[in-house]
């Protein structure tokens, strides 16, 4: 399973993974395949190292590559 690790100004660390990432088989495939909007989003969920409550965030499926640690900070900032 692929994560990110991005950290806020208020020194929190948050762990991003796209939902459904960690799943194997066929089942797995289809879930992940399904949870793609028709926008070509996905749900990534990050959590926070601290107090902080869990964020889903609705991105480009290929969020790992093109969303910068800024946009990604900005996207759990907007949804907290």
């Amino acid at each position: 399973m692929t994560q990110r690790e991005v950290t806020d100004q208020d020194n929190l660390t948050w762990t991003c993974v796209q939902a459904y990432a960690g799943l194997e088989g066929k089942a797995a495939q289809k879930d992940a395949e399904l949870s793609e909007t028709e926008e070509g989003n996905v749900t990534v969920v990050c959590t926070p190292s601290g107090q902080a409550q869990t964020v889903r965030l609705q991105l480009p499926s290929n969020w790992l590559e093109s969303v910068s640690d800024e946009e990604l900070l900005q996207q759990i900032g907007q949804n907290r």
